[in-house]
């Protein structure tokens, strides 16, 4: 496989225009172990069964920059005799370049539906293989593989068998083989995630190639690595492992982080940094999701729901406390930050991939009543545009001094009284007495004295032009 790998990085130092084309297997945002994973099996598959002339080649769909941050990914590599310098990644690729040029083709494994940054590339989508659910209907051309099974790479592994077995060997083995008893917690019955075709697949490549690590042990390594978040920012661990969610004009960001909330929610400044957050990636919303394992090894989750708009906040919390398909039996806890909602999640077997499509259908909701206004414009979306003062000229704030006023404002957010404009602050300002009473001939007496004032000043201009 690296002979593979360098090949695509030498196919992709050339133009877009002089390229025979490619066709891209395409991980989800998250850049998981399954994604990752699952693109490079699948491409290095279709590198040796495809006939056609686009070149086969998996692009993991984040930055390189992101890359160490992915610790499980980083190790299963290297246990597979793979480094990371071998990989491409999403900032290496134009695949818009290549789209426009009529030379792409992509297949989207771990997920079905491209975000909204990448509505360009719709037309270039061959293939769909994952295992979530479907969030949108894909075009007739478009293969499409979507079965709710425990991880993408037992999909992967079921076509390889399939159609070339003779692809498989023992570099190929242990990276699908570490990915799907990693999704499936070890193949325990008891974490709900592993399906019978996830435990056929896992046991045929045990049996086929004997000499992969012991299940218990690898899968314990692959933990180990997977939750090592000791000197990472908060910005890294949201990062770490995230999905987003996007409609109707907002973005959500779903994280999975591996340790208490209770720890995590007494992290230093912790509010500031969640809003800067997503200030910087222009996120409405934060949803983590984090997983603990307690004295037998059994993991427990809990929730966190933040955003500096009680709205969002408030309307998110609800439709997550009243889903039930699945429900997650969230109980409210003690939060620090006035603007975290913390929850006990009861329902431990209920993961992110159930909690998207309750994500996703709140936002379909949320647009159809702001379409019939039942939602109202909050003052502390996500947007932070400018504040006004009080003779309505925009005071343009930095994003950080936003943020410490929605932070401090936080006990008054749902009042309908207007947030007190930054220059009020002063003894003796012309609002402390309520808005002025101003008459319609008022208005008309001051337009008279503005437009009598504006002649007055263009008259002199007029006469030096005349004499010159």
């Amino acid at each position: 496989m690296e002979c593979f790998l360098r090949n695509c990085q030498f196919i992709l130092k050339g133009t877009p225009e002089s390229s025979p084309g490619l066709h891209v297997v395409l991980g989800s945002e998250a850049c998981d172990l399954d994604s990752m994973v699952s693109s490079l099996a699948f491409a290095y598959f279709l590198s040796k069964v495809s006939g056609t002339e686009k070149s086969p080649v998996p692009v993991l769909n984040i930055p390189r920059a992101e890359f160490p941050l992915h610790t499980d990914s980083d190790f299963l590599l290297r246990e597979c005799g793979l480094t990371q310098d071998v990989l491409v990644f999403r900032d290496e690729v134009d695949l818009l370049g290549f789209h426009h040029a009529g030379k792409l083709a992509l297949t989207l494994v771990d997920h079905n539906a491209l975000p909204s940054t990448d509505c360009d590339l719709q037309g270039a989508v061959v293939e769909v293989i994952d295992h979530h659910q479907l969030e949108s209907r894909p075009s007739s051309s478009c293969l499409v593989t979507v079965e709710t099974v425990g991880s993408c790479a037992t999909l992967v592994t079921e076509r390889i068998i399939q159609k070339a077995p003779e692809v498989l060997d023992q570099q190929l083995a242990q990276l699908l083989y570490g990915t799907i008893i990693t999704d499936c917690v070890n193949m325990a019955p008891e974490a709900g995630r592993v399906t019978p075709k996830d435990s056929k697949y896992a046991v045929l490549l045990e049996s086929r190639f004997p000499g992969l690590p012991p299940r218990g042990a690898l899968f314990q390594s692959l933990q180990n690595a997977k939750c090592d978040i000791s000197g990472l920012t908060t910005e890294q661990m949201l990062v770490k492992d995230l999905k987003v969610a996007s409609g109707e004009g907002l973005k959500l960001a779903v994280c999975v982080i591996y340790m208490t909330l209770e720890a995590f929610l007494q992290r230093r400044g912790l509010q500031q940094e969640l809003c800067d957050f997503c200030l910087k990636h222009s996120y409405s919303l934060v949803i983590t999701m984090m997983i603990s394992f307690n004295e037998k090894k059994e993991p427990f989750r809990q929730l966190a729901v933040y955003s500096s708009s009680a709205l969002y906040r408030e309307e998110m919390s609800r439709a997550l406390e009243k889903a039930h398909s699945p429900c997650f039996n969230l109980s409210p806890i003690c939060s620090p930050c006035a603007q975290v909602k913390a929850y006990l999640q009861g329902n431990t077997l209920a993961s992110r991939k159930t909690m998207m499509p309750i994500i996703t259908d709140c936002l379909k909701d949320w647009g159809r009543r702001a379409v019939h206004g039942g939602i109202p414009e909050d003052r502390f979306s996500s947007s932070c545009g400018p504040v006004m003062d009080d003779d309505s000229r925009p005071q343009h704030h930095t994003a950080s001094q936003h943020c410490r006023r929605a932070a401090e404002d936080s006990g008054m957010e749902d009042s309908l009284v207007p947030p007190t404009p930054m220059n009020s602050l002063v003894e003796g300002c012309p609002l402390d007495g309520g808005l002025p009473r101003v008459s319609a001939e008022a208005v008309l007496q001051r337009f008279r004295e503005v437009t009598a004032e504006l002649c007055s000043e263009e008259r002199p201009r007029g006469q030096r032009s005349g004499e010159s």
